[in-house]
C-alpha cells in the first residue's frame, strides 16, 4: 500500500432532495460559510496527508472543474472522472476505474467529517480486507412513543415514551482495493449496497471500523443543510 492512498470523491449526484438549491449548483458546491462543501472536504483530506484526489463528476460538472482545476491552488493533484449521465454511486465509482491502481479512500461528496483518516487506513492494511466501511455511533430520540403488544391477543405489554434509538451507521467513508471495480456493472443504475452484498457473496473480505470523532454531518436534505450551514457560519464568526 502506498504511504498516502489516493482519495476518490463521489460528486456526480443531482441532489434532488435539495432542490431548488441544486437546480443551478451541484450539491458538493453548496456553500458552508466561506467555502463550498467540497472544499471543506478536500482540506480535511489534505490535513490527513492525502495529496492526490480524483473527483467523480457528472451533474453540472463544469462548476466543480472550473473551481478546483488541477488542485495546484491547494498544493494537491486533482483529476476528474467524468460520466455523461448520473448512474448512482456505483456508476460514479466505475467512472474512475482508470484513475485508480492501488488502495484508495472512497468518500461521499455530500458529508462533513472530523476524524483521523489514517487510523481506518491502518486497520484496513492490517486486516487485509477488500473493503473497509467507516461506521459511527448514532442515536436519535423518537418523535412518538412506542407500544409493545402481544401480537396474538393485542394486550399492551409496554409503553416506551419517545425512546432514544441508536446503532452503528455507514458514514460514506471507505478504504477500498481496486477489486471493488469488478463488482460494478457497466452502464446501469446499481446501488452501492448491492455492490457490497455481491462482494460478500463472492467471499471478498468486507470489514468495518468504528470512527471516533465529532458528529457525523450529512448534507442530505434542506433541514440537514441548514443545520450544517449554521454550524459553519458560527465557526466563521468565532474566527472573525
Amino acid at each position: 500500500m502506498p504511504e498516502n492512498p489516493k482519495a476518490l470523491i463521489l460528486a456526480g449526484g443531482m441532489g434532488t432532495r435539495l432542490q431548488p438549491y441544486t437546480f443551478f449548483v451541484p450539491k458538493p458546491m453548496l456553500p458552508l460559510a466561506d467555502k463550498p462543501l467540497l472544499e471543506h472536504l478536500i482540506l480535511w483530506l489534505k490535513s490527513n496527508r492525502v495529496s492526490e484526489i480524483a473527483i467523480s463528476v457528472s451533474y453540472l460538472s463544469n462548476m466543480i472543474e472550473d473551481y478546483f482545476k488541477d488542485g495546484s491552488r491547494w498544493n494537491l493533484k486533482v483529476e476528474y472522472a467524468r460520466s455523461d449521465s448520473p448512474l448512482g454511486i456505483g456508476g460514479q465509482i466505475l467512472a474512475a476505474k482508470d484513475l485508480i491502481s492501488s488502495t484508495f479512500y472512497l468518500i461521499y461528496g455530500d458529508s462533513v467529517f472530523d476524524f483521523n483518516l489514517k487510523k481506518i487506513e491502518a486497520f484496513h492494511k492490517k486486516s487485509g480486507a477488500s473493503l473497509t466501511m467507516g461506521l459511527m455511533h448514532y442515536s436519535e430520540k423518537m418523535r412518538y412513543g412506542l407500544i409493545d403488544r402481544d401480537e396474538k391477543t393485542g394486550r399492551v405489554l409496554e409503553w416506551r415514551e419517545k425512546p432514544e434509538m441508536g446503532g452503528l451507521i455507514n458514514v460514506g467513508c471507505y478504504v477500498a482495493e481496486p477489486v471493488l471495480f469488478d463488482y460494478i456493472p457497466r452502464g446501469k443504475m446499481y446501488g452501492f449496497d448491492n455492490v457490497v452484498r455481491d462482494m460478500m457473496k463472492s467471499k471478498e473480505k468486507v470489514d468495518s471500523y468504528v470512527l471516533e470523532g465529532k458528529e457525523f454531518l450529512d448534507i442530505g436534505d434542506e433541514k440537514s443543510y441548514r443545520k450544517v450551514y449554521d454550524l459553519y457560519l458560527n465557526k466563521l464568526g468565532k474566527i472573525l
